[in-house]
């Protein structure tokens, strides 16, 4: 009788392609040779190695399914020889693989074992009983997922993505106003051809500000972060921010111009001259009292609205009154006479 590879496995015959694979792992670490020091684990791991080797094969394992161990290898196919079964003659299948680069391959060319040395090499870290080949991953049983990879039995850890990383980006009103480039350097770690190794390296990210743009827009350059072996870089992040204005400050789409006036043009009528942010000056003329916050809109002078960038806000007078520090007698006398109780 031969040998019997779902029993070697510890599955029944019938198992899925996720069973034998998860069954190979369990194994193939509890009887690994660089862990296993008991007498036959080497026997062992190749043993399971050949059972894998076969189960996992969709050809091998209907052969094997069909007449054993015997008629996979030739001894026997169908219990006819060579004269019976599978297309009169034997699969003569005889496991040439190198159970130790079936575990390397399995495990995404990475030792699972890791876990159970220190950084300096020097030895085993008291933290891990070696003796236990699943310490190291946990509860569950690994220390990360695992994915299997279409087209073969090779699996590799899953890789973690790192938070975005988020940089200012100060823009002026005049940039926000006609749209600009901003050219944005930034230096990140990336991965070396052997894929273990980083370098440094400088990058210069090209940033489009759109007309209108509001503060606090995202502008988002995906995997744009550091890379290293067991992560996923990060996305890089700009965020724009208003620039202090030496003349105008932004309500949304709408500017604030503070215009600033004398008592005597609050109460007699004034004429203000305001600047725009495309150059221009324009002339607002008011006859009527100003009385200290009140304010004054011009339609369409304002920054053009993000989503219709056709379309402007407007400008907000601010009319701020300034009042003298002191008045003569002669003045108050004439104040009194002309201005309502």
């Amino acid at each position: 009788m031969g040998k019997d590879y779902y029993k070697v496995l510890g599955i029944a015959k019938g198992a899925s392609e996720d069973e034998i694979k998860k069954a190979y792992r369990k194994q193939a670490l509890r009887f690994h040779p660089d862990k296993n020091k008991s007498a036959g684990a080497e026997d062992r791991f190749k043993e399971i190695a050949e059972a894998y080797d076969v189960l996992s094969d969709a050809k091998k394992k209907d052969i094997y399914d069909r007449y054993g161990e015997e008629g996979l290898k030739g001894s026997t196919l169908g219990g006819g020889g060579s004269h019976g079964g599978h297309g009169g003659c034997p699969y003569n299948y005889t496991f040439h693989g190198d159970p130790h680069a079936m575990f390397a391959e399995f495990f995404g060319g990475r030792s699972p074992f890791d876990h159970f040395f220190s950084q300096n090499g020097s030895g085993v870290d008291d933290s891990v009983d070696p003796a236990d080949p699943f310490a190291a991953f946990g509860m569950g049983g690994f220390h990360r997922p695992f994915k299997s990879h279409p087209g073969g039995p090779r699996v590799a850890r899953e890789k973690q993505k790192d938070p975005p990383v988020v940089h200012e980006l100060k823009v002026s009103l005049e940039e926000v106003f006609a749209g600009c480039t901003k050219k944005m350097k930034i230096s990140r770690k990336r991965l070396n051809p052997d894929g273990h190794t980083t370098r440094s390296e400088d990058k210069i990210l090209s940033v489009d500000i759109k007309r209108g743009w509001k503060e606090g827009t995202k502008i988002t350059f995906p995997r744009e972060g550091d890379e290293t072996p067991s992560n996923i870089p990060a996305d890089v992040v700009f965020v724009v921010k208003d620039k202090p204005h030496p003349v105008f400050r932004r309500e949304g789409s709408d500017i604030v111009y503070p215009a600033k006036i004398s008592l005597r043009d609050a109460l007699c009528g004034c004429t203000v001259s305001a600047p725009t942010l495309d150059g221009r000056t324009i002339t607002v003329t008011s006859r009527d009292v100003v009385k200290p916050g009140t304010k004054k809109r011009i339609t369409g002078e304002g920054l053009p609205l993000s989503k219709w960038p056709e379309k402007r806000g407007d400008m907000i007078l601010d009319f701020c009154v300034k009042f003298p520090d002191k008045l003569g007698q002669n003045t108050r006398e004439a104040l009194r006479q002309v201005l309502p109780p």
